[in-house]
């Protein structure tokens, strides 16, 4: 999930680095040891070491396999892919391995080579992809309007150099207070409200105010000796595997379309369009470059959902198994989803502006119902190299990717979602 569309919202994606320092702030060594349980499925080298192998379910209405999700997922938040970066040979694996799985599940070829449309890249000269698989409907008269479900399948990359873990795990926890501060001061003052507009605009006063949280938590130091003496051994790592974010996605879209392209059923009625995109953490690249060159004509798309960061389950939403809907209110689709009893509600958390933080802004803009599916609980490893498939519940994805397939069900065979009065961006 890429970062607010704002001036003020870049500044507090853009914090800062956190020190790590001889002295300074310290966390209480009780506090810390707790905080530390957290990270100790982490090797010192940052490997992953997940067992996918089947486990009974906690929640027995769950078509997926779990482990068929860990796999997937294990293999797409690989330390090989290397953080998955725009333009990089980790992503350049990765899209091979979207590309096959969208291959057995038996979608046809959508881009302008294979599966792929390659994408220029303006800033560093060379080019990348978006993966673009079709499954056509079977309805005569509705299997020209489409639907578009995809997920971004880029990330961080690699970190200049590794990240002691455990140091920035304590950083997080003494910032925690001043986001927290932070959150609630962009909320009472009207800036979350005006980025859902749209507004890029911030006054003298507040850029000041938002320059002051940022050298608040720049001056947060975190004691070495404190964390040493519980954790001896340095516990690192440069991977920004993103395995929630949004890996986690992609694995969405591949399994909806390996059940949904399965012969066991009829076919859906509307054409559906699956694709995982490049470029969203760099401003929405490879959305961009699809929006300029369709698979299909924008003209027939009807609605667009997009899955990211499902990874985890959030309370507000109802907890393990359970997905909130950006914009819920902004068109009828997700009334759809709930007079079908679907586990997914309007997202708890308005003023984040998270409808507007991920690849559906630019179809919406468009004047296409589109809309992000999630269950991100603003866990303190977003855009992290702590964000890998250790953290993962994979009982709570699977129900959620199939909760995800009865919406694209819904999308693809119902009637097509609208703006309600006001909604549209």
């Amino acid at each position: 999930m890429g970062p607010r569309e704002s001036i003020f919202l870049n500044l507090i994606m853009r914090e800062p680095t956190m020190k790590r320092q001889p002295f300074g702030q310290t966390v209480r060594p009780q506090a810390l040891g707790a905080l530390l349980l957290c990270g100790v499925s982490l090797s010192a080298a940052g490997a992953q070491a997940i067992d996918c192998r089947p486990a009974p379910s906690a929640i027995a209405s769950s078509r997926e396999d779990p482990a068929t999700v860990c796999r997937l997922l294990s293999a797409l938040a690989a330390d090989s892919m290397e953080g998955r970066a725009t333009g990089s040979i980790g992503a350049r694996r990765a899209s091979r391995f979207i590309a096959e799985q969208f291959r057995a599940a038996g979608l046809e070829p959508a881009g302008d080579s294979g599966y792929f449309q390659r994408v220029p890249l303006v800033r560093t000269q060379g080019s990348d992809v978006n993966v673009i698989g079709r499954l056509r409907g079977s309805d005569p008269k509705l299997k020209d309007s489409v639907v578009l479900v995809d997920a971004h399948f880029d990330h961080l990359g690699l970190a200049p150099s590794p990240v002691d873990v455990d140091s920035m795990l304590a950083w997080q926890a003494l910032v925690a207070p001043i986001r927290a501060e932070r959150e609630a001061w962009l909320k009472s003052s009207g800036l979350a409200a005006r980025a859902e507009r749209g507004s890029r605009q911030m006054t003298d006063d507040e850029r000041k105010t938002m320059t002051s949280f940022s050298t608040r938590m720049a001056a947060v130091t975190v004691n070495m000796d404190s964390i040493r003496r519980l954790h001896p051994n340095p516990r690192r790592d440069s991977v920004f595997n993103g395995a929630d974010d949004d890996a986690s996605g992609v694995v969405a879209v591949m399994e909806i379309a390996r059940r949904l392209a399965a012969g066991g059923g009829p076919r859906p009625k509307r054409t559906i369009i699956f694709m995982a995109t490049t470029g969203e953490e760099v401003g929405l690249v490879g959305t961009n470059w699809y929006i300029q060159h369709p698979a299909v004509p924008n003209s027939a798309l009807v609605a667009n959902l997009e899955i990211e960061m499902i990874g985890r389950p959030d309370s507000l939403s109802g907890g393990k198994g359970r997905a909130w809907l950006t914009g819920f209110e902004r068109s009828t689709m997700g009334e759809m989803f709930a007079a079908a009893g679907l586990p997914i509600v309007p997202d708890k958390r308005p003023g984040q502006s998270f409808f507007a933080r991920s690849d559906n802004i630019a179809f919406a803009r468009m004047g296409i119902p589109a809309h992000t599916l999630s269950s991100f609980n603003l866990h303190t490893d977003y855009h992290q190299v702590t964000d890998d498939v250790s953290a993962v519940d994979f009982e709570h994805m699977a129900a959620v990717i199939d909760a995800a397939v009865k919406a694209v069900d819904l999308l693809a065979n119902g009637p097509a979602p609208k703006w309600n009065p006001g909604g549209k961006p």
